[in-house]
């Protein structure tokens, strides 16, 4: 085998690994299970509601 032929395959078979690396990587982040918190747990929602009785108040006045 020539030098030529020994490389090809050498950079072959890194981009079959390099591809199935990459084919793993999409397989498990499309698995993922996505969770969402609920709006009774989330602190920010509270401090939204506050702002806008602020807001509210400012307008009637």
């Amino acid at each position: 085998m020539s030098t030529l032929t020994i490389s090809i395959l050498i950079t072959l078979v890194i981009i079959l690994f390099v591809v199935i690396i990459f084919a793993a990587a999409i397989t498990k982040g499309y698995s993922y299970k996505h969770t969402i918190d609920q709006l009774d747990d989330n602190p920010y929602l509270k401090n939204e509601d506050k702002d806008d009785e602020r807001e509210e108040g400012k307008e009637r006045s």
